[in-house]
């Protein structure tokens, strides 16, 4: 993964907010994507993601606050020459093949048929090119929205939801085409409620909620270091005598097991502290969160507070 200075920052919003009447849909958010970068958004649905993408790219202006993309306004014609969109579904030509619609894009941007042709190429799709665009799939339609926003070979890559619709053959080629991107010099944003994939290949990650950007920090910042998972019976005993047995470091007792804050140097006290309970120990072992779960953390308590 690129770990690239955010200070060289491709994208940077400050306060940025837009209000509809008395909905704040984004509400002063204020990001840093690096050059490079895979930059991971997410959110829950309605968070305000596409808002704020949309804001980036010029299609909605905010209320207050201000961005800059790629050193500009958004929806600057300079900047605008260097990005590539897919925002809320790829719109096509019903009626004209992927091919055809590909090379209509490719002639209003100033591109060939050769670069329309490497575009569908590249996410696949050479050998359905011909097949008009209302008999593709939800996950053919996709890919050919990526490939739209591919060509030119645009130095920033916006894409909501690039893996929506695809099936996990079509999600495993589209992390491996993004990452391939990020390698050549590209610098990607994407939003997905798919956590693993962001997980797996992002360098990056801003964390939205209600309209407001509750972090921004590395994956493996957020993740943590590991911990001890362990799984007890009866946990009635188990529990109490983790507990004692690490002290001031916390031991959580979760639907699966317990969790404790504490590496795998304190894994033989904890075992032994289990026994000696009267517990079985039934399972021990290192883990560390997944994105997922410090996703779900992040938000739950935004929900309450």
């Amino acid at each position: 993964m690129n770990e690239s200075d955010p200070a060289a920052a491709v994208v940077r919003t400050e306060a940025l907010t837009k209000r509809y009447g008395a909905h704040t849909a984004v509400d002063a958010v204020g990001m840093t994507v690096g050059a490079g970068q895979i930059y991971g958004f997410l959110g829950p649905n309605g968070a305000g993601k596409t808002t704020t993408l949309r804001m980036l790219v010029g299609l909605v202006r905010p209320t207050s606050g201000r961005a800059t993309v790629l050193g500009r306004p958004p929806g600057d014609p300079a900047a605008l020459r260097r990005i590539g969109v897919l925002i809320e579904g790829p719109g096509f030509f019903p009626y004209l093949s992927g091919r055809d619609n590909l090379r209509v894009l490719a002639r209003y941007r100033g591109c060939t048929r050769d670069d329309a042709e490497e575009a569908l190429d590249r996410v696949g799709l050479a050998a359905r090119g011909n097949d008009r665009f209302r008999a593709y799939s939800l996950g053919m339609k996709q890919r050919l929205g990526v490939a739209a926003a591919l060509l030119g070979h645009p130095d920033l890559l916006i894409l909501d939801e690039p893996t929506n619709g695809l099936d996990p053959a079509g999600m495993a080629e589209m992390r491996e085409l993004i990452t391939g991107l990020a390698a050549e010099g590209h610098t990607v944003v994407l939003s997905s409620h798919l956590l693993s994939e962001v997980q797996e290949i992002c360098d990056r990650v801003g964390v939205i909620s209600h309209g407001r950007l509750l972090t921004e920090s590395t994956v493996r910042e957020l993740r943590g270091t590991a911990t001890l998972f362990l799984r007890a019976e009866p946990v009635e005993l188990a529990f109490p005598a983790v507990r004692a047995a690490v002290g001031d470091r916390t031991a959580l007792l979760t639907t699966g097991g317990i969790r404790v804050d504490a590496g795998v140097a304190m894994a033989p006290e904890v075992a032994r502290a289990v026994v000696e309970a009267g517990a079985d120990l039934l399972e021990l072992r290192s883990d560390e969160r997944s994105l997922e779960e410090v996703f779900f953390e992040m938000t739950k308590l935004e929900n309450v507070s």
